[in-house]
């Protein structure tokens, strides 16, 4: 009972602290700092910023590579205050165009549900070949706001 009760106050607090954090949505980290991943990602952008459930959103990643992706998935993996919230596996061809090679980005658009929680959440995203083989893995941050800004706000 107490875990529990422990677990709904930390909820609130982050309710109540974190939408009002400011997060650079473009930071993101190597899984393994040390690896010689075959895909080198340059940068994440996430569109709209914060995040806002039940809207569309979109997570982009632009990379490049020497091999010629023809195939493969990505899997994603989310996190909320350290808590294995999602995870969903997508073929990569649908996520960008295959073969893929050089300079290339990676879009895929999602609505989180209406009701997702407002805070700080971490994102790993794996990319895999054909084979099964880890091309790139990377992790990132990003925050769900509370309340969706209304246009009248947005323009005044």
């Amino acid at each position: 009972m107490a875990v529990k009760l422990f677990v709904v106050a930390l909820f609130f607090s982050m309710c109540i602290l974190f939408p009002f954090a400011s997060a650079d949505s473009t930071d993101f980290q190597y899984c393994n700092k040390k690896a010689d991943y075959a895909v080198k990602v340059s940068g994440v952008d996430i569109t709209p910023y914060p995040v806002k459930g039940g809207k569309e959103t979109t997570f982009s990643i632009a990379a490049t590579t020497d091999k010629n992706i023809s195939g493969g998935k990505l899997v994603i993996d989310v996190k909320y205050l350290f808590l294995h919230v999602h995870q969903e596996s997508h073929d990569i061809c649908k996520e960008t165009s295959c073969p893929a090679s050089g300079d290339f980005v990676i879009s895929h658009t999602q609505a989180l549900p209406g009701m997702t929680p407002p805070g700080s959440y971490t994102l790993k995203m794996k990319m895999m070949d054909g084979n099964n083989h880890e091309l790139s893995c990377i992790t990132f941050g990003f925050s769900v706001s509370l309340l969706a800004e209304s246009k009248a706000v947005a323009d005044i």
